[in-house]
């Protein structure tokens, strides 16, 4: 069995944009950053879901770090200004995160998505993924509603 949680796209959804990311990073992936033409961002399918890091706050940190550093790249060192944060895909929290290519050496090089978004709806988009966590499984598939 495998849980999937959906974030809705839909106008006025509190995480509106982070679902956006996530529609874009699947429908499009080759137009997200940071560049990659083979791209296939994993988690929108039973056979390629997400893994959830559970006891590996290095490892998640380390994502994250990644994904800030792709902001930076691609959009300036004050891609937040407005109030906007770095939003990831896959998630921080997931072995399939920003930094999976230094743990494992056969993945694809630069197979997720980064894009400055809202503070506040990346935080709804966050506290959902928290919520999930807490009544959900270790491995999820991540889903945008349209």
């Amino acid at each position: 069995m495998i849980a999937t949680l959906e974030y809705s796209s839909q106008p006025g959804a509190p995480e509106g944009a982070v679902a956006e990311h996530i529609k874009q990073a699947f429908a499009n992936p080759r137009a997200t950053k940071p560049l990659n033409a083979l791209k296939n961002v994993p988690g929108d399918t039973v056979q390629e879901p997400l893994n959830r890091l559970v006891l590996d706050q290095k490892r998640h940190d380390r994502n994250r770090a990644v994904a800030v550093r792709e902001c930076k790249r691609h959009w300036g060192a004050n891609y937040n200004d407005g109030g906007k944060e770095c939003d990831e895909f896959p998630f921080a929290s997931t072995y399939q995160g920003s930094a999976v290519e230094e743990y494992d050496p056969h993945v694809e090089k630069n197979n997720f998505s980064v894009m400055p978004v809202p503070g506040p709806e990346n935080g709804a988009a966050g506290n959902l993924l928290r919520g999930f966590y807490t009544t959900g499984s270790s491995t999820a598939s991540r889903t945008a509603s349209l």
